[in-house]
């Protein structure tokens, strides 16, 4: 007998909901840190609310999607879902076609009663879902939540194979390093404040806000320890001199957050390289299928999907370094949006147009997407200085 989905929406369904929803999250190929329980938490420390939209059937979680809120001071509540809605393993064509509609009638939902505008970026592979929002009413978006596109090595060849890959320098150091005294080693709680500081140094560097103690706190305890993301450090001689945070979920491993000390003296020993060595090579025995490199510029998509090859010169500064791993570019569904009020759609369009208004769009995407800058600090400081762009 025919059974439809439930869905409901919530900020908090409750640990039992919650841990059916992670242990979903984690087993799809497609899913992301971003879809998790310990995200919501996380991302609670920069001021939004989550609202967990979870399709039930014959009693269990089967789908759903993590959707993240905040007020802004113009817009007002604005929501936002990376890289879901997600439908759960195993269900038959049928099961997973309702699930779906299911799901986007429930985002449809949140999107004109709890938000003046909802985004969502869905998942790979998920065409389905961009197909069945915009016949919700969802239109077309430029608004880059979430990166539209990423850079990622297939970590299903061999070592020999993945060293391969590596552009004529990087091999090169691959063999060098060792002997200059660079090594990489896993952190742990006790290199929170090393985090941080290098963290701070790249986030100086930038010109963003760096992450306070409290989020990086809550970073450890809700994704280092439960394994959904692992630090690496780079050091030359015993001094640290660079980090990255790499989340793990679904088949991939994903560079979420770098730091890098350039007061260093050792910075011409190429350590980030080193890090990103090591974390493919980690990703692989631990049977991930691919190593992401945690989304590309805009500016950069264009090029790397033209016909007739790269031209790698033409490439932002970040992407350019990105390509020399021997990743491959792809691409995410098409994103969408929901603006259900006319006057806020066609004031939301008006701004758009505009160059000053593009300007004021990025600032509160970066205030969307940004870390635990402002808490505390009030709305005007935050609005002056950008913050710490934490993707998805």
């Amino acid at each position: 007998m025919h059974e439809d989905p439930i869905v409901t929406a919530s900020v908090d369904p409750g640990p039992a909901a919650r841990a059916e929803w992670d242990a979903l999250v984690a087993a799809a190929p497609a899913g992301d840190v971003a879809q998790l329980s310990g995200w919501a938490v996380l991302r609670g420390e920069a001021g939004f609310e989550p609202l967990h939209v979870l399709a039930r059937l014959r009693g269990a979680v089967v789908g759903g999607a993590l959707v993240l809120c905040r007020r802004l001071p113009v817009g007002g509540r604005v929501g936002y879902v990376s890289y879901g809605p997600l439908v759960g393993p195993g269900l038959d064509d049928g099961d997973r076609r309702a699930v779906l509609e299911a799901l986007c009638a429930g985002l449809e939902r949140v999107g004109r009663e709890r938000t003046r505008m909802l985004f969502v970026q869905p998942p790979e592979g998920g065409e389905d879902v961009t197909r069945a929002l915009l016949a919700r009413g969802f239109r077309g978006s430029d608004a880059g939540i979430a990166p539209a596109a990423s850079l990622r090595v297939d970590l299903t060849v061999g070592e020999d194979e993945l060293r391969r890959g590596l552009s004529r320098r990087l091999r090169t150091w691959t063999n060098q390093w060792p002997a200059r005294g660079v090594s990489v080693r896993r952190g742990g709680a006790a290199d929170l404040a090393l985090l941080a500081g290098l963290l701070g140094d790249t986030a100086r560097h930038q010109g963003f806000t760096p992450f306070s103690a409290a989020y990086l706190e809550i970073l450890h305890r809700e994704l280092v320890a439960t394994g959904r993301a692992v630090v690496f450090v780079g050091e030359v001689d015993g001094a640290a001199v660079a980090a990255d945070v790499v989340t793990v979920c679904g088949d991939s491993a994903k560079v979420r957050l770098v730091g890098l000390d350039r007061s260093s003296a050792a910075t011409h020993l190429n350590v980030p390289g080193a890090i990103r060595w090591e974390s493919m090579k980690w990703a692989k025995a631990d049977g991930r299928r691919w190593f992401d490199f945690g989304g590309l510029q805009t500016a950069s998509v264009d090029v790397l999907f033209a016909e007739g090859g790269v031209d790698v010169e033409a490439l932002a500064g970040p992407d350019r370094y990105k390509v020399k791993f021997g990743g491959v570019p792809f691409r995410y569904p098409p994103a969408v949006e929901l603006v259900p009020s006319p006057v806020v759609r066609g004031a939301y369009d008006m701004v758009r147009r505009s160059t000053r208004g593009r300007r004021l769009l990025d600032l509160t995407k970066r205030r969307i997407r940004g870390g635990p800058a402002g808490r505390g600090t009030g709305d005007r400081q935050a609005a002056r200085r950008p913050v710490s762009p934490v993707p998805e």
